[in-house]
């Protein structure tokens, strides 16, 4: 192997490609090093030169799997073969576990092998949980993102280290007098499938609240793939709305509005860095309804419901909704997702300090339980590179 060492990164989606952007600088703070593997813009802006366009990777669900099979088998084929020819000192990958974890475990294979690394833990706390052993035969080491998932590894072996949430980074409180009253934001999700059952129920939720307050507006946050579905499904609401293109936008309405209707996702953690209270909503077919009650393990859907209670009773059940009868984020899932519902529960928030500052209260502790020391990951990885 060479003197300077080799690691080689597999990022599959936007999300891991800023996480592997940032773990590259902060690995070349210390460390002179090579990098070869699979990225985005981001990693490439840090000294990556991918082995072929990333977006190959973003595909979502058992159906894209399916129909794009050959062309990620050829993917899978060549990525492998290349490690074995760089000889890397070190492989990260970096969710994406479908692909990810193929690979290694055809490196695992190996009797002359790099140290294998996987960054994001796959979520065994709320679904699959046997995929803990699973991944415990291969990997060398783990890094999580939520304080709460060590403990899910560690007990079959594997070395797992609590490394924080990148969205612990934009921790910072906004002043509550800099918010516009009137002014709500509504995100609808980012699937064509989410927008398409939630709309219709969030523009009843809002003409409920346009009863109390006929000068509110809307702030809708959304993406370029979904724009024009979007602008069609809001040209007949009774409120005005602004569709939020780009991240600097999006995070100014954060710091703005007042409260927000939220599809639930990743969302409710970036609702919480920017402390805009809100409500989360979901609504899916009876099938997939049913299927995920009996597959889904954890209490909540909102991942701030999860980590505080995770914080506070130190496991998961489903039967802890007795435990906490009303969560610090409402949810309003399946037959629970109703206008009527969804909009008491913002004119609580609009309305109600005491609900309000319990709600800002949560999200104050969440990001302060997802924060970690600087650097953490690319300290784990140096220990390897030391080797």
């Amino acid at each position: 192997m060479s003197q300077v060492p080799l690691i080689f990164l597999i990022a599959g989606e936007a999300s891991g490609d800023q996480l592997g952007a940032d773990l590259m600088a902060s690995i070349k703070k210390n460390h002179t090093v090579r990098f070869a593997g699979i990225g985005g813009e981001a990693m490439e802006e840090q000294g990556l030169q991918s082995l072929f366009p990333m977006t190959d990777l973003s595909i979502i669900g058992i159906l894209g799997i399916v129909r794009h099979f050959f062309k990620l088998w050829k993917h899978l084929t060549h990525t492998v073969k290349t490690i074995r020819l760089m000889q890397p000192d070190v492989v990260i990958t970096i969710d994406s576990p479908e692909f990810s974890f193929r690979v290694m475990k055809q490196l695992h294979k190996r009797s002359q092998r790099p140290k294998l690394i996987h960054y994001v833990a796959p979520t065994v706390w709320a679904w699959r949980p046997g995929r803990a052993k699973k991944i415990a035969r291969f990997l060398d080491h783990l890094l999580c993102v939520y304080p709460f998932e060590p403990s899910y590894f560690e007990k079959y072996g594997l070395a797992t280290t609590f490394v924080g949430h990148p969205i612990a980074k934009e921790n910072v409180s906004e002043n509550e007098e800099g918010r516009d009253p009137h002014l709500i934001c509504v995100l609808p999700g980012s699937r064509r499938s989410e927008i398409e059952t939630l709309m219709p129920l969030f523009k009843k939720t809002i003409d409920l609240l346009k009863r109390n307050d006929p000068d509110i507006r809307i702030a809708l946050p959304t993406l370029p793939s979904v724009e024009a579905f979007v602008r069609q499904n809001v040209q007949d609401w009774s409120v005005p709305v602004d569709i939020v293109m780009g991240n600097a936008r999006r995070k100014t309405i954060f710091q703005k509005a007042f409260v927000a209707l939220a599809a639930s996702g990743t969302v409710a953690l970036q609702l919480s860095a920017a402390r805009l209270p809100f409500v989360v909503a979901y609504k899916i077919n009876t099938l997939n309804a049913w299927i995920a009650k009996v597959l889904i393990k954890t209490p909540w859907a909102c991942m701030v419901n999860i980590l505080l209670t995770f914080h506070k009773f130190g496991f998961l059940q489903k039967d802890m909704r007795k435990e906490i009868p009303t969560p610090w984020i409402p949810e309003f899932l399946q037959q629970e997702c109703t206008p009527e519902k969804m909009a008491a529960a913002l004119l609580t928030l609009l309305h109600d300090k005491k609900t309000r500052s319990r709600q800002l209260k949560a999200m104050e502790e969440t990001m302060g339980l997802l924060q970690s020391p600087p650097d953490i990951a690319a300290k784990v990885v140096s220990t390897f590179l030391a080797k």
